[in-house]
Order: structure tokens, then sequence, then C-alpha cells
């Protein structure tokens, strides 16, 4: 059995406006209506666990009746910070779950080759992400006003779903929290386990500027 638990904690102040940015409309519903069903499109039993603020749940409640969105999910409350969000929707992942991946509210574009890819690497390796290559030059700062070029050819853009065993997923998340902690591939190697690169989709965008949205319509066509 498969589950992702689905990250939508965005208050959607990079958007300048007071509504939080995974509730924006886009092609006809909200951004994250749109993300769920990419993972149920990609497997129609997958657990989805969907982690919200509890300030914002009962609007989600009412776009879910205006939208007539019936997609089956678990609702988690959101924490302090990601680590604590996701600690708290990992708790409500079924133990029959032998993969859990975690991915961002906001990005509704992940192809259904990229979901496979890090399920299927995280079957064999326990931990796997997405990523796609660095197109624009790099520069590292390197302090007091100056900076060098670097090869972009040694980094890569990290994207979601981020996908792991559940065990090791378990495991990594009893770790007290640090600063550290970026997302869950940083959690992970913290615990110790190596993290495995699959390739993702450049249309998987996570959408927080206005800019983003500009994109996102394109893509979704209004």
């Amino acid at each position: 059995m498969n589950a992702v638990i689905i990250v939508a904690g965005g208050k959607g102040l990079r958007m300048g406006g007071d509504i939080p940015k995974q509730f924006l409309p886009v092609g006809g519903k909200p951004i994250l209506m749109h993300t769920i069903e990419r993972f149920l499109a990609f497997d129609a039993e997958m657990q989805v666990v969907l982690v919200l603020p509890e300030s914002q749940q009962d609007y989600w409640q009412t776009l879910c009746q205006q939208y007539h969105f019936s997609a089956p999910y678990t609702l988690a409350n959101g924490g302090e910070t990601r680590f604590h969000s996701v600690k708290n929707g990992l708790a409500l992942v079924s133990p029959h779950a032998t993969l859990v991946g975690v991915h961002d509210g906001v990005r509704p574009f992940v192809s259904l080759d990229t979901i496979r890819a890090a399920y299927d690497e995280a079957a064999h390796t326990e931990a796997a992400i997405p990523v796609t290559d660095v197109v624009e030059t790099i520069r590292h700062l390197t302090g007091q006003g100056h900076s060098e070029t670097v090869s972009r050819s040694d980094y890569r853009l990290v994207q979601t779903p981020q996908v792991f065993s559940s065990a090791l997923l378990r495991a990594a998340y009893s770790q007290p929290y640090t600063d550290f902690f970026t997302d869950d591939a940083s959690v992970v190697e913290r615990y110790g386990h190596p993290v495995t690169l699959v390739v993702g989709n450049r249309e998987n965008i996570k959408i927080t500027t206005p800019f983003d949205l500009t994109v996102a319509q394109a893509l979704l066509g209004g």
C-alpha cells in the first residue's frame, strides 16, 4: 500500500492576498484539489493524508462543498514548522503503508512519471527524491561582497514527492527537530540513510508568487 502526506500550510503572504495560495482557483478549482487528484490518478488506492492548519480547515471544507470535491483523504493538523506538520501527518498514515511520499500542496503539476519514478526507486533504496538540472549559471557567495562561478553540473534542484519506506521515515522523524531540516530528505540524511535522485519534471513548480500563479494558469488553461 502506498501513502502520501500532502503538506499545505501556506498563508499566501507572497501572493499579496488574504487567501492561502493552496486555495486559489486555477483551471476551474483550487490548486490543492488538483494536487490531490494527481496522486489518486497515479494510484486510486493510495492513502492521502492532507495536512492543514486548524485555522484553515473550515474554509477547506467549504471549498470541498462548493466544488463538489469528494476525493478521499485523511485530515491532519498542521504544526509549528514543516517538520512538525509532516510528523503530524505521519501519525495518521496507515500501518499497512510500505511507502510514504511527502508532497507540497502547491505543486499540482507533478507528472505521473515523476511520481512513479520516486515510488519505484524508493521501493528499492528506501529513499528517493525527484530533481531537475540547473539551467541557469549560478554563483557561490564567498563573503564580503565577493562571489565565484561554480559548475552547475554539480547541483540539482529538488522537488517533491520525496518518497521513503514507511519504517525509515517514521524512524527519521523520531529525531529532535533542528533548523537543518529543510525538507524530508534532510531529515532522513541526518538519521544516516542516503537518498537516491530520480528525474523530476520541469513543470512541477511550487506555486508561491504571483508570477508562479500566472504560469499555473497558463499550464491549466485559465
